[in-house]
């Protein structure tokens, strides 16, 4: 799928259907003078749906879907013949969909596992027939309750894309060529900025058939909390990670003030990404030879006391099997 296709952010305007009358009918047969009233119920307006569709993962089929209404129910009629109930609408959306209420933008529910079923907008229930309201002192009424409005509302859907490992570095640190590495997706790797303009996902096989999967989004920059560069669209796609992955090549001049501008950035965003697991790797690693090494780690000890790190590199093939043992590691303690 193209770029231009991935959208994770619509707003629709969905309506529930109108409740069906009551009937107002009085019983009418060959040798029964006075039947009494026998008027149905409407039936109930139509619902609007949301159901999680785990093949989907893109909101593109919803672009164009601006407005969405469901079926109004049918009047009740004679022989107390409840009205048949509207049409519902099933509205499929990826795993991962934040549902916003457009005025207020509060979060009304999220959608995060196959086949889930959420209501968004309620249909009106259907009137009440006049059998309903036939007493001793009332015998023949001749009145019914019309159907309930059916809900109307403007919605946000955002999609945040559900992941195991969020890759997160600046632009052209290697995160495209990396996941191309790990696992079997194919990214857009070329030699300038922000390559990457839509997140990607992989699957990265690991021991006993096992897996577990990283998404990749676009390069981060100083700034990107408020506005500049590409990655801060795409910051809510690493909401849901449990691990963070920073990647910083090695001749980056200072590792540790390029990792401290990321986590600004990420923190700035939402404070809460502070609490998750954190991983720093240094790629490109081929370029050094033992003693640059062994000189490096000496130095990224005394920086990062608290936050582990590891060399590898992409392109040769180096340290692979040992990042994802201690992914697997950090995501199963």
């Amino acid at each position: 799928m193209t770029e231009g296709n991935f959208v994770d952010y619509v707003k629709i305007y969905v309506s529930s259907g109108k409740g069906g009358k009551g009937s107002t009918h009085l019983h009418r047969e060959k040798f029964i003078e006075k039947g009494g009233p026998d008027g149905g119920d409407g039936g109930r307006g139509g619902h609007v749906y949301l159901v999680g569709n785990k093949a989907l993962w893109t909101l593109f089929h919803l672009k164009f879907a601006r407005h969405i209404k469901a079926g109004n129910g049918g009047d009740g009629s004679g022989d107390r013949s409840t009205g048949a109930d509207g049409d519902d609408k099933f509205i499929e959306v990826p795993l991962g969909t934040v549902v916003k209420d457009k005025e207020t933008g509060e979060i009304l529910f999220e959608i995060t596992d196959e086949g889930e079923k959420q209501i968004l907008s309620r249909g009106g229930k259907g009137g009440l027939g006049n059998w309903h309201f036939r007493s001793s002192t009332n015998q023949t009424p001749r009145y019914s309750q019309p159907g309930l409005p059916g809900a109307e509302m403007d919605v946000i859907l955002e999609l945040k894309v559900l992941a195991d490992v969020g890759l997160v570095g600046f632009p052209n640190a290697g995160k495209s060529t990396l996941l191309s590495v790990l696992t079997s997706a194919k990214p857009k790797i070329a030699d300038y900025p922000f390559t990457t303009l839509k997140p990607n996902l992989g699957i990265v096989a690991y021991r006993d058939f096992q897996s577990f999967v990283i998404a990749d989004i676009p390069g981060i920059i100083e700034g990107a909390a408020e506005g500049k560069g590409l990655g801060h669209y795409f910051l809510r796609h690493i909401e849901r990670n449990s691990t963070l992955l920073f990647l910083v090549p090695v001749d980056t001049p200072d590792i540790k003030a390029e990792y401290d501008i990321l986590v600004n950035e990420l923190t700035k965003y939402n404070p809460e990404m502070l609490d998750k697991e954190r991983l720093l790797v240094i790629s490109k690693c081929d370029m050094l030879d033992d003693e640059l090494k062994a000189e490096l780690k000496v130095e990224l000890d005394v920086a990062f006391k608290d936050v582990p790190y590891m060399f590898i590199s992409s392109v040769a093939q180096q340290g692979l099997t040992e990042l994802k043992d201690k992914l697997w590691k950090m995501l199963n303690d």
